[in-house]
């Protein structure tokens, strides 16, 4: 794991290298002053050398300044280093992410992705710049200043000797103790942020219910959570500070007692004391500063272990060595196709089961099914969203699993239920089907979209700016600027999954008429609730439970289809009573 997060360090190598390095100068200094002054006291002020005196004190001046400098540039470089690190770790898992499938995605889940990448990142390179800096300080301050301690007095370097292996056993007692609390944390963030998510999303729904309450409930329930394991957590670790305090003031007491009695028998000076007293502040420190990167570590351990399953998570659906980067045309083949969506071959779990089905170039192909029937399902497995169980689905003659993902998917647009804008203008939301798009392009694919129309109204037009969502337009405009983004592609496979559910029937059929004369050759697929939006289909599928229960027109499954017999005249009797009143 380590190797693994240690190669993300990548172009800031140096900046993590000359951290340390400043890290040690400084500590270099802070040790020579100590010994500066012990000099001065017992030198200059014993001998009354006032030229000794000035020629310490300015060695005083110029180390303290350096040990500034030096201190100030290692902690440049350890934030240039840590925020570089955390900056590459983010990338890397983002840049993971756009590989999975929708089945690892559905692993890891969203808002626990979410909280990877931010939490979890933060804590890592919290936990790294600790390293290259403190941890570095830590030690280098305690050997340098034992060292010292034992030049001046060796019966004075035990007591260290003794105190230092005993705060290792309680340090590597609290890690022991606190890590798989720090573990189930992480797990409740994810929880957390998972609810947050689902109420900001849905935060219409919830005003509209009124159910505040309910909402700031299951917040409170799992905020509550997070609070009680991190206090668990917390209690233990808390621990690390009366330990660090009661060996600092033990040691210093012990340190005073005996060199109060070394000084009375002339072993030792009065300056060589406080330099000792000093230094013993210095390792003590040093000793609190590594049990504070130790906390950190223990806690970032946890984070490290869940970036690292991002990582190393491998997309389920992968191109082949090579990989067919042409798609010849929008004939589609289904060949004794099943899915399920777990990874268990069980036949009480398959969403779809034995499809059979042969699509022709420039077909227009409606789906119709209950809820639950996996319609959605089907058309997914066409650009490879999901991967399928059995059997094997050809576009244009070749698997799907032959063709390079990036070919099959831009050959095959998609208008999906959850239609989806982002943060921008409507032109650049337009361009997401082609990046080049010039204005008149735009228009003319949201006229055959019937987007035009609603766009030229608003007052900056193709300009106008969309909130996150696209919530400042209505959902049949979304709709319409969602198909005509899908046109802007020139795919030749085109996907509406119940994607003018929100349009009016008349709106409805002037898309679908130019879809027949503008768009001929593209292969349409219609999933739709309304059997007035794919009756002029060339061919209608009717699933049943993932199974495909009649294929025709409109005409035939009239005569040998009871489900679209029923779907059909229970639509068509309800339009009658609204024309009637």
């Amino acid at each position: 794991m380590i190797k693994k997060l240690a190669s993300y360090i990548k172009e800031y190598k140096k900046a993590s290298i000359a951290t340390p390095i400043f890290v040690i100068l400084e500590v270099v200094m802070e040790v020579v002053i100590p010994l500066l002054m012990a000099r001065i006291i017992d030198v200059g002020i014993q001998n009354n050398d006032i030229h000794y005196i000035l020629e310490m004190g300015i060695l005083l001046i110029i180390s303290a300044i350096l040990s500034l400098t030096f201190g100030m540039l290692s902690g440049r470089f350890a934030a240039k280093a840590s925020a570089g690190y955390a900056k590459n770790l983010r990338k890397a898992m983002f840049h993971k992410i756009q590989d999975y499938s929708f089945e690892n995605i559905d692993k890891f889940s969203t808002s626990s992705l979410v909280t990877r990448m931010t939490t979890d990142v933060t804590n890592v390179q919290m936990a790294f710049q600790m390293i290259i800096r403190i941890l570095v300080r830590g030690p280098m301050m305690m050997i340098f200043a034992l060292l010292m301690v034992l030049s001046i007095s060796a019966k004075l370097s035990l007591i260290f000797l003794i105190a230092i292996p005993i705060l290792g056993a309680i340090l590597f007692f609290i890690a022991t103790k606190a890590h798989p609390i720090f573990e189930k944390v992480f797990k409740k963030y994810d929880k957390l942020n998972r609810v947050v998510q689902e109420n900001l999303n849905a935060i219409r729904v919830v005003k509209a219910y009124v159910r505040e309450d309910t909402e700031e409930k299951k917040f409170k329930e799992v905020n509550d959570e997070v609070y009680t394991n991190f206090k668990r957590a917390e209690k233990i670790v808390a621990f690390n500070s009366p330990v660090m305090q009661l060996t600092i003031y033990t040691c210093i007491l012990f340190i005073s007692w005996i060199g109060a009695k070394l000084i009375v028998g002339g072993d030792m000076q009065t300056g060589q004391l406080s330099s000792i007293i000093t230094y013993a502040w210095q390792i003590l420190s040093s000793l609190m500063m590594i049990s504070m990167v130790f906390v950190m570590v223990i806690i970032a351990q946890s984070s490290a272990e869940r970036i690292v399953e991002v990582i190393d998570e491998e997309p389920t659906i992968k191109n082949p060595e090579k990989p067919i980067k042409e798609v010849k045309d929008g004939s589609i083949s289904f060949k004794d196709v099943s899915f399920c969506y777990s990874d268990e071959e069980d036949e009480n779990k398959f969403a779809l089961e034995h499809i059979n089905l042969d699509i022709k170039e420039g077909e227009t192909i409606g789906i119709i099914g209950g809820t639950g029937s996996s319609k959605s399902t089907l058309v997914q497995l066409i650009p490879r969203l999901y991967d399928v169980t059995k059997g094997e689905i050809t576009v244009g003659g070749v698997n799907v699993k032959d063709y390079d993902i990036h070919a099959l998917r831009d050959s095959v647009a998609m208008v999906l239920q959850k239609n989806v804008l982002f943060s921008g203008t409507i032109a650049e939301n337009l361009r997401w089907g082609k990046k080049n798009a010039d204005l008149e392009e735009l228009e003319d694919v949201c006229k055959l979209a019937q987007a035009d129309s609603f766009i030229q109204e608003f007052p900056s037009k193709y300009d106008t700016v969309l909130d996150q969502g696209g919530t400042n337009v209505s959902g049949g405009q979304k709709q319409r600027i969602c198909i005509a983004r899908a046109i802007l592609k020139k795919p030749k496979i085109l996907i509406l999954d119940d994607s003018t559910s929100a349009v009016d029937t008349k709106t409805d059929a002037l898309i679908r008429k130019a879809f027949r004369e503008e768009i001929p050759n593209t292969t349409k697929i219609i999933i739709a609730q309304r059997v007035s939006s794919i009756e002029d289909a060339d061919k209608i599928i009717v699933l049943n439970e993932g199974k495909i229960d009649g294929i025709g027109t409109s005409e035939e499954l009239l005569k040998t289809n009871e489900i679209y017999k029923e779907v059909y005249e229970s639509q068509k009797k309800g339009d009658d009573e609204e024309d009637g009143e």
